[in-house]
């Protein structure tokens, strides 16, 4: 029981934020992205923007890669969850 309530609880974390759902939507559409991108891409704020991709990568979501001074974001494809979440967006994409 445990379980489930701990996978309904990081569900309810990712969907009781927009801009979690922005930030997986726009690594959806473009890929691999770096902060100011994401920024750019969401129109949310940097601060906000760091929070979220750090709660994210804590769900397993998301992966951050470093080249130098350099940050990259992109999905874990690995990840059943991130498959589930993608095919939910899209599905709620084609019904709008």
């Amino acid at each position: 029981m445990s379980n489930i309530n701990n996978i309904n609880k990081q569900i309810a974390e990712l969907l009781g934020s927009k801009g979690k759902v922005k930030i997986i939507y726009t690594l959806v559409r473009s890929g691999q992205l770096n902060i100011t991108r994401i920024v750019k891409d969401t129109g949310l704020h940097h601060r906000l923007v760091e929070q979220h991709l750090k709660d994210l990568k804590r769900l397993g979501l998301v992966e951050e890669q470093r080249i130098g001074r350099l940050r990259l974001f992109s999905l874990r494809y690995d990840n059943p969850k991130t498959a589930l979440i993608i095919e939910l967006l899209k599905s709620l994409e084609d019904l709008s």
